[in-house]
């Protein structure tokens, strides 16, 4: 059975009054009354008042155990706003709203509440259930895709009649090129692109190589100016003691 409880005209503002409100939202009544007792907020007073008349007409008008109910919902509706104003620079006004609201709680015994914490408890396991399955389903490609063997293919470089050796993609260990003289950032980023990213594709190179990679890089002997031969050939003894 319900027990409905309305207080009209509250002067509080309906988006403050439904703070209150979501908290004690299903809740049996002694919970419900607890929190309202200890929230610091005027909204918390006036759903406090509100629920106690309804308490009042459940025991004494309908005679239901107070034990056996809880909050089947609290509802704020906007009430009329009181405009005032205040005097303002230069003999102006601003104005002002005092807004009120109606505040409805409703009571309910046992029989409903059980019905509803069934239907929420099966909701919810579901939900619960669909969500492990789905957490199982993208589980196991990930395990695939880890039991999933490693290649080397990008760890080994193809030999270029024009170019010498290359890598169609970076490999596992990279060197870094900015160390030889005259080489930057931008430069290592078109060397990388044209398949160069160790010391020892540069130690290789032979006067044909040379020659190409002055026209694909556009600058004329460059390459042998710098040394970048001989650079790479200590910067790569030095690394890998070869």
């Amino acid at each position: 059975m319900d027990v409905k409880s309305t207080y009209k005209f509250a002067r509080i503002s309906a988006r403050k009054a439904r703070d209150v409100a979501r908290e004690i939202q299903g809740l049996p009544v002694s919970d419900a009354l607890d929190i309202l007792n200890f929230t610091p907020r005027k909204g918390a007073d006036l759903f406090s008042k509100t629920m106690k008349a309804a308490l009042a007409d459940a025991e004494n008008n309908f005679e239901l155990p107070l034990d056996g109910l809880y909050v089947k919902s609290a509802v704020v509706g906007e009430g009329p706003t009181f405009k005032r104003f205040k005097a303002r620079a230069r003999g102006s006004a601003s104005s002002i709203r005092k807004r009120t609201s109606h505040l409805t709680v409703i009571l309910s015994d046992d029989e409903i509440a059980e019905k509803d914490t069934k239907a929420n408890v099966s909701a919810k396991s579901s939900s619960k259930a669909s969500k492990s399955k789905a957490s199982e389903s993208k589980a196991k490609p990930e395990k695939e895709e880890k039991a999933a063997p490693k290649t080397d293919s990008d760890d080994k470089g193809r030999v270029d009649e024009a170019l010498g050796m290359v890598y169609d993609s970076a490999p596992s260990e990279v060197d870094d090129l900015k160390e030889i003289s005259g080489v930057g950032p931008e430069l290592e980023e078109k060397l990388h692109s044209i398949g160069i990213y160790k010391f020892e594709q540069i130690a290789a190179w032979t006067e044909q190589n040379v020659s190409e990679f002055d026209d694909l890089l556009s600058f004329k002997g460059r390459i042998e100016r710098d040394g970048w031969i001989e650079k790479a050939k200590a910067l790569h003894e030095e690394k890998y003691g070869k």
